[in-house]
């Protein structure tokens, strides 16, 4: 009988992911699978892992975000060791809207690295998951992904891409043993955040992975992280245009 819980994380090197990683490390018997772009900072979130949870057994896969053909790949092999339990898609960038604006090339990356690319890692672990009629995918998107707005809409409609998406993904393993997730982080104190003003009044990194692995447990549908934000959000969702268009957000 299969007792270790066998775990993907794409973007591994990220605060959120990291966090949770954490977590699901001290609860017991788990294969943490990191996956990232850089070897060095991989390195030193897997070491900090063993010396939390020495007993954790560890692997690194050093990757493309982007290439299809790669990702593919990737996946194709992790399966062909054994299932996984959890894929936890998480990678991600936030550039300076105004960034995104005056250069079109940042922008198309932008949109691909936080859109397309999570996308496409989600339909590459569908692929297997849908034969074997379990596991979870939860994919990280933002509360930036519910409505547009003019401080990060090149971002947000990249993460509107994840929603959609990711909604259909729902659809799709509705009534079936398999569950997908899609995560609403708010605004969070991280490194990528960190040259926001207010950025230290963020939630934390710790708090909102806590609220990520607690809600793929109980294999909800949608996580808003912290919780407060799926009311705020309701709200800024539902203003009428002419009230909507005045506010400096």
């Amino acid at each position: 009988m299969k007792t270790t819980k066998r775990i993907a994380i794409i973007g591994a090197t990220s605060s959120i992911a990291e966090h949770c990683a954490r977590i699901w490390a001290q609860q017991g018997s788990v294969e943490l699978i990191l996956v990232g772009r850089d070897q060095k900072k991989l390195e030193v979130v897997n070491a900090d892992l063993l010396v939390r949870a020495p007993n954790t057994k560890t692997e690194m896969v050093v990757t493309d975000f982007i290439d299809p053909t790669t990702i593919q790949k990737m996946v194709n092999d992790l399966f062909a060791v054994g299932p996984i339990d959890i894929a936890l898609i998480a990678h991600g960038t936030l550039p300076e809207q105004q960034d995104c604006q005056n250069d079109l090339a940042l922008n198309y990356n932008t949109l691909e690295i936080n859109g397309i690319s999570p996308v496409l890692y989600a339909e590459a672990f569908a692929q297997h998951i849908a034969k074997l009629n379990q596991g979870s995918i939860a994919i990280i998107g933002s509360v930036a992904g519910d409505r547009g707005r003019k401080s990060n809409y090149v971002y947000g409609a990249a993460k509107g891409l994840v929603t959609r998406y990711t909604q259909g993904l729902q659809h799709r393993f509705a009534g079936t043993s398999v569950s997908v997730t899609l995560i609403k982080p708010g605004p969070t104190n991280t490194p990528m955040t960190a040259g926001i003003k207010g950025s230290e009044k963020f939630a934390s990194a710790e708090e909102v992975a806590k609220t990520i692995t607690s809600g793929i447990e109980s294999k909800k549908a949608t996580i808003y992280a912290p919780a407060k934000w799926q009311i705020i959000m309701m709200v800024i969702r539902h203003l009428p245009s002419l009230i909507f268009n005045k506010m400096n957000i």
